[in-house]
């Protein structure tokens, strides 16, 4: 079928329908899992229209109601038929700041894909393969749009943490005229992008360009500066005369499962483990200053997105079993379709409806080997997902010489702690109106993990758009809001 613009707009319905969806190239699995170069290697043009021909271009988009920061996706994608990319990649920018992180890390097809109407019957719109295509090819052109900015204000505004949540608000408030400096505790910015998402799924290079259009525009960067130790909030708006300050500082405190054994010597959480390999170079050792333990054997807890980037970066490291144990079903995992999938193809090892009950000491403090139960699943809990119950007598132990832990993440207790009249709830988030952002002391907003608890990438640059704009109307009158809470 051909895909030549003046010919793409005679297609009907039943035609576009007919086109298969395209398939994401990917490097050999049996090559991928011994390096750190990324898994899907991205449409070309032509592939990239043929999948845009499948759009129906439908007059109530359902795919827009999917995304949380509502990119106009229909308008992108017939500009992609069009081959107009740089108008595809400036209608995106419209409403995403970070197309081609999102077009690699977002859960479409919970999202945008979930609602395409195409899936009724066939495979959704590849939606996210599509924005990663306009975002590429946009970078690689060496001739990236940056959007245009509103006249000074004069007012100023700190973002405290630069993750998806904080970026998203920066690039809002920038574009509006407002001056804006972003705070970041670590070495590199980025957030969860840079600390826990694995350079084969995102490399640095693609992040650190999408930071680069930010300051470009204008945004200040500040790294190596702890809100809430180096200077607090107060300190903020009162030393350094900010107006406001928006809160995004994610959940990157680690949970355990608080059994016995999970102090020894190579039993890691997801965060340490990532964060050594993806921000610290550790794969590297001895060239980068930061170690971490090979092993032959590692079994890594937990059944999200993070324990897949934690088992598929243990198999890159050298491992010759990796290992996930969950104690639900395949069915309940809440990791992404594509990364199970690409888990299984790089020889990762699934004990389902499994449940650690010890760690094994080696007799020198290390672990050994894991204590496991079998699990049979019972009525809902309130996640929704059937609850895990223990079989009687099914113990059994796993060898193991290296473990990690991927079962979730709390808030730092840090800037809450220190910012009087900054109301948080029993897990320690950060109380914020839905809508706004607001929080209960005034001039401070907050979005993201650090209000919902860990979510996608996506939800957290939805949130920072959303307080953006609650932002830009305080700045503009004045008026605080007092929320319920």
């Amino acid at each position: 079928m051909s895909t030549e613009p003046n010919k793409a707009n005679t297609l009907t319905p039943k035609e576009r329908m007919r086109i298969p969806r395209q398939d994401m190239p990917e490097q050999d699995p049996n090559v991928r899992n011994r390096n750190f170069d990324e898994v899907n290697l991205g449409f070309d043009a032509d592939t990239a229209v043929q999948e845009g021909l499948r759009c129906l271009q439908c007059k109530k988009p359902l795919c827009i109601d999917g995304c949380p920061v509502k990119i106009k996706i229909p308008e992108f994608i017939q500009l992609i038929v069009e081959r107009d990319f740089p108008g595809a990649a400036a209608k995106i920018k419209e409403d995403n700041s970070l197309p081609a992180v999102c077009g690699r890390v977002c859960p479409q097809e919970t999202q945008c894909e979930a609602t395409c109407v195409v899936g009724n019957r066939f495979r959704p719109v590849a939606i996210g393969h599509l924005e990663r295509f306009v975002a590429d090819h946009e970078r690689e052109s060496g001739k990236v749009q940056l959007p245009k900015k509103a006249k000074a204000t004069g007012k100023k505004v700190a973002i405290v943490g630069s993750g998806p949540a904080g970026l998203a608000c920066a690039t809002d408030l920038v574009q509006w005229g407002h001056e804006v400096t972003v705070y970041e505790a670590l070495h590199e910015y980025g957030g969860v992008l840079v600390y826990g998402i694995p350079e084969f799924r995102l490399p640095k290079k693609i992040l650190g360009a999408e930071i680069d259009n930010l300051r470009n525009m204008g945004v200040n960067f500040v790294k190596n500066f702890i809100i809430g130790k180096t200077m607090t909030v107060d300190e903020l708006m009162g030393q350094e005369g900010y107006d406001a300050v928006f809160v995004g500082t994610g959940a990157g405190l680690p949970w355990f499962m608080n059994i016995p054994g999970e102090n020894l010597n190579g039993v890691y959480s997801a965060n340490e483990f990532l964060t050594r390999v993806n921000l610290m170079k550790a794969n590297n050792f001895p060239q980068s200053d930061t170690p971490i333990k090979i092993a032959d054997t590692v079994v890594v807890f937990g059944g999200g997105n993070t324990a897949m980037d934690a088992v598929r970066t243990a198999k890159r490291l050298g491992a010759e079993r990796a290992i996930i144990v969950y104690r639900r079903s395949e069915e309940e995992m809440p990791a992404r379709d594509e990364e199970i999938k690409h888990a299984k193809e790089e020889g990762i090892e699934f004990m389902l409806l499994t449940a650690p009950t010890k760690m094994l000491d080696d007799g020198k403090g290390w672990v050994k080997g894991v204590e496991c139960l079998k699990m049979e699943l019972g009525e809902p809990d309130q996640s929704g997902r059937r609850r895990p119950m223990p079989i009687e007598g099914s113990e059994f132990t796993i060898d193991a010489d290296l473990a990690v832990v991927a079962i979730g993440n709390g808030s730092n207790p840090l800037l809450a702690k220190t910012t009087p009249g900054l109301k948080i709830n029993r897990w320690g988030n950060i109380i914020a109106d839905a809508e706004t952002g607001r929080t209960s002391k005034k001039g401070v907003f907050a979005g993201g993990d650090i209000v919902t608890g860990g979510a996608t990438v996506i939800l957290a640059m939805g949130a920072g758009r959303q307080a953006a704009a609650a932002m830009h109307e305080y700045l503009e009158t004045g008026e605080w809001v007092e929320i319920d809470g």
